[in-house]
């Protein structure tokens, strides 16, 4: 029996990548749809000659990309041009944490800044080094090229940031041959409508990126209030200590959030963007409103 993952999908053909890095174009066995099993986009298949015959058990099985088993979200922030935003840094690691993927931070167009600028802004995202890895690049210089080959390596990667961040140079300068590909790439990352009409895995250094709008719609949609404190790992960690178990960090007394920030171990913005997120969320949420 031979095994690959499903790198394409379009009209209901799936184009499957076997270990030899040869390409099938199949269909999955018709007894699927009586046992609700639909290969997507990423999962680990087992195939004969004509159809897909087995899917294997999913790492991760997202609906906002259609895709399964992904590695990671490579999340591209410009340092400057547009200038870097820790309120926009923090929806998408909260969108990316309530996914349970993990997130890598890449800062862009660093050689737009001078010495002094930069250094306050590494200084700040410091703490974010604590549990994110964060790489900084410059398209000018190369630098961290190797650095982002690297954690791409072997692994499928979605691309995610604000727009105008440099997502599609970083592509082109890893893989020049993706230039149309990575048009396609930012306008579906973009705040437009998503064109792309399928999901694809294209090949990206020696691992993969997905061809997909990504985590580019920051919509809580799907978030509750009671979950979004689970999503700010710094803050879970500290949760333990706090009086309530269902402590939200805001209003009660005993929080160790709010003891830590006062003492200047948790960074005023990553804060500050918590509460905005968690007032995004109430808003959204009629059941939550005070006048109730």
């Amino acid at each position: 029996m031979n095994k690959g993952r499903i790198i394409k999908l379009v009209g209901g053909l799936y184009t499957v990548l076997d270990q030899h890095n040869k390409r099938h174009t199949l269909k999955p066995l018709g007894v699927f749809r009586h046992k609700n099993i639909k290969p997507k986009v990423g999962d680990i298949v087992e195939f004969n000659e004509d159809s897909i015959t087995k899917v294997d058990e999913r790492i991760n099985d997202l609906y906002r990309p259609l895709i399964a088993n992904v590695d990671q979200v490579l999340l591209v922030n410009s340092a400057k041009d547009p200038n870097f935003s820790f309120l926009l840094l923090d929806k998408f690691v909260t969108l990316i944490e309530s996914n349970h993927i993990k997130p890598v931070i890449i800062v862009t167009k660093i050689d737009l800044l001078n010495k002094d600028e930069l250094e306050k802004l590494k200084d700040k995202l410091s703490y974010y080094r604590k549990f994110y890895e964060i790489i900084y690049f410059s398209s000018i210089t190369k630098e961290n090229l190797e650095s982002i080959k690297d954690i791409t390596k072997n692994k499928v990667n979605v691309l995610a940031g604000q727009t105008g961040a440099g997502k599609s140079t970083i592509l082109n300068t890893i893989n020049p041959n993706l230039e149309i590909r990575t048009n396609q790439i930012s306008k579906a990352l973009g705040r437009g409508k998503h064109t792309t009409r399928h999901v694809e895995l294209i090949e990206f250094g020696q691992g993969f990126i997905a061809d997909t709008p990504g985590f580019s719609s920051l919509e809580f949609k799907e978030m509750t209030l009671e979950n979004i404190k689970y999503y700010f790992v710094d803050f879970f960690e500290l949760s333990h200590q706090c009086k309530f178990n269902e402590c939200t960090h805001i209003h009660e007394p005993g929080c160790e959030v709010k003891k830590q920030l006062e003492k200047g171990n948790i960074l005023q913005e990553r804060y500050d963007d918590y509460l905005h997120i968690y007032n995004e969320v109430k808003a959204m949420k009629p059941m939550y409103r005070r006048d109730k």
